[in-house]
């Protein structure tokens, strides 16, 4: 009687397992090579070292290399209504930014130049506050260096926040702000202000916020009797959310700078 083939032949072997037998290199190395994009299985590139294969061509790239594992940061345009990674804001009803850091909602013109990998999206941390009726910029890290830079001058950078407001803006409304940004007996975070544009049925205001200050941008439109419509952080530091989509992400560009 002829033996029966175990199930675990059936199901082939991992591709980490062939990756090391093609490099002759350990497993460690061999997952690092498909987790870096380096490999591809019957002509598609795959990430997941676990992945079960038989018969299929499995191919490394043969510029591939293992020096690179450089710690990416990420800069995502949150939608409104979602939470920021920071903190649990809105309970069950909202939904948690993270879950929006998958590759398919990596912004086609990202310039960075940089390979999407399936790892770059793992271990992020979300370190600037943005409420949740808030749209606009948020950034996760791997990165340590960019980690410290957020946390210890958190304080002194500067968040540039646009609000739409119903309806235009009255000179009173300003100086209603103003008087508010004085008050020596309630002093509230060093902010700058401006009209970017005003019309009779809506108007934005510009708000340069020194430090992470959830709520203050509402604060001062009720304040002047404004009724926002619509907030959203543009730029964090000397970073520009520019023209990046809501619910998508970018990588931030070797050459910027918060």
């Amino acid at each position: 009687m002829a033996s029966k083939t175990p199930a675990s032949a059936d199901a082939g072997e991992r591709l980490s397992k062939r990756v090391m037998q093609l490099k002759a290199c350990s497993r460690a190395q061999a997952e690092q090579y498909i987790t870096d994009g380096w490999v591809q299985v019957d002509g598609a590139v795959v990430q997941t070292p676990q992945l079960r294969v038989r018969h299929q061509t499995v191919v490394v790239d043969p510029d591939a290399t293992l020096q690179d594992a450089t710690q990416i940061t990420v800069i995502l345009h949150k939608p409104a209504g979602w939470q920021d990674g920071v903190y649990d804001q809105g309970g069950l009803q909202a939904k948690d930014s993270r879950s929006l850091l998958t590759l398919a909602h990596h912004w086609a013109q990202d310039a960075s130049g940089i390979r999407p990998l399936v790892r770059h999206l793992d271990r992020l941390d979300a370190l600037v506050p943005l409420e949740s009726g808030a749209s606009g910029l948020l950034v996760f890290t791997q990165d340590w260096r960019t980690r410290r830079k957020l946390s210890e001058d958190m304080a002194s950078m500067e968040h540039e926040v646009l609000v739409d407001v119903a309806g235009a803006i009255p000179n009173e409304a300003l100086q209603n702000i103003a008087r508010a940004l004085k008050n020596e007996r309630n002093p509230l975070p060093l902010t700058k202000f401006s009209v970017s544009s005003s019309t009779p049925a809506r108007s934005t205001l510009r708000f340069a916020i020194k430090g992470a200050h959830p709520g203050l941008a509402a604060h001062l439109c009720d304040r002047a009797g404004l009724q926002p419509l619509a907030m959203r952080r543009i730029r964090l530091g000397r970073v520009l959310l520019r023209d990046l989509p809501p619910g998508q992400w970018r990588y931030l560009s070797p050459l910027e700078k918060f």
